[in-house]
């Protein structure tokens, strides 16, 4: 944490898509964020898809960019949407990039997990494969309260604004609770 107190916290979209929900998401944290939490976002989409041979001649700089800002951050917060009744390919080449040795990130890194989708779910299966990936690399992820949007279309407006009160509720109560998690952690 910074002399301040503040927690630091990187945020993740797990889509790409200029429109998409989850990015929309991650930006109203930053709005709904409790006094004393800071979200920075970081974009995946310069990540190169994972290769050994590359690794093996050191880490792309994006990804280089990417484990530094886990490591420093005090807490990470993943949005992913539901693709397949899983995580979308981009983000898990993310974590897969960040987690190979030495020093993976993950471990002992509290992490808070949400997401939207425009089907009814609201990315219960994404999520739920999302927590799998991080047992092994020893993330800690906070289970309660879940933040699941379902119907994501009918939360925001045409700019992108989260304009469900609703949701804005279950955000800020996550956001609430995970700042709880990351000071008890750490």
């Amino acid at each position: 944490m910074s002399d301040a107190g503040t927690v630091r916290v990187l945020g993740i979209a797990g889509s790409l898509r200029r429109g998409s929900f989850n990015a929309a998401t991650l930006r109203a944290t930053q709005e709904l964020a409790p006094a004393g939490m800071t979200i920075d976002i970081f974009d995946i989409a310069p990540i190169p898809l994972y290769n050994e041979d590359v690794r093996q001649q050191g880490f792309p700089a994006p990804v280089e960019d990417l484990r530094a800002r886990i490591k420093s951050a005090d807490g990470l917060l993943i949005v992913t949407p539901e693709y397949n009744y899983s995580i979308p390919g981009v983000l898990k080449n993310a974590i897969d990039w960040a987690s190979r040795p030495p020093e993976q990130p993950f471990d002992g890194k509290p992490i808070g997990v949400m997401g939207a989708s425009a089907g009814t779910h609201g990315t219960s299966r994404a999520q739920y494969h999302l927590r799998q990936c991080f047992v092994f690399l020893n993330g800690l992820v906070m289970y309660q309260p879940e933040v699941m949007i379902p119907t994501a279309q009918n939360q925001f407006d045409a700019s992108g604004k989260l304009t469900d009160q609703v949701t804005r509720d279950f955000i800020t109560a996550h956001l609430a609770a995970f700042k709880a998690w990351v000071l008890r952690l750490k």
